[in-house]
């Protein structure tokens, strides 16, 4: 499979953005669909997943209330809509997929092995 990101950007405080995952290999109406983000020097971090079928939704506690993650099944596309960014957002956006887990198990974008290549996000004060 292949999972293209893109929808990364400079953006200042407050600003939103919308950050897209083209998908192709594998139907996201079975797969589980996540996003996790890197900061230089820092480790991954998890900021939200979705299951396919059960559609549980996690977000990360720092992001919660401020994105939303979407999906297209028939575009096989996964949005992550960031609203009131803050400077601490900035990092690379990287989407994730993986074999399905199992039933009622939420599912965590950093524990997803087949990702895509990222696209910045920046978020200037």
């Amino acid at each position: 499979e292949e999972l293209v990101e893109s929808g990364g950007g400079l953006v200042h405080v407050g600003d939103s953005l919308r950050l897209s995952c083209v998908v192709s290999g594998i139907s996201l109406e079975y797969f589980p669909i996540g996003w996790f983000r890197q900061a230089p020097g820092k480790e991954r971090e998890d900021v939200s997943c979705l299951t396919a079928g059960d559609d549980l939704i996690t977000y990360a506690d720092s992001v919660k209330g401020r994105f939303t993650i979407s999906r297209d099944i028939a575009e096989n596309t996964v949005y992550l809509q960031m609203n009131n960014l803050k400077p601490e957002d900035t990092a690379v956006y990287y989407c994730a997929t993986d074999v399905p887990g199992s039933w009622g198990v939420p599912c965590r974008a950093t524990d997803l092995r087949s990702k895509g290549r990222g696209t910045q996000v920046t978020v200037s004060s």
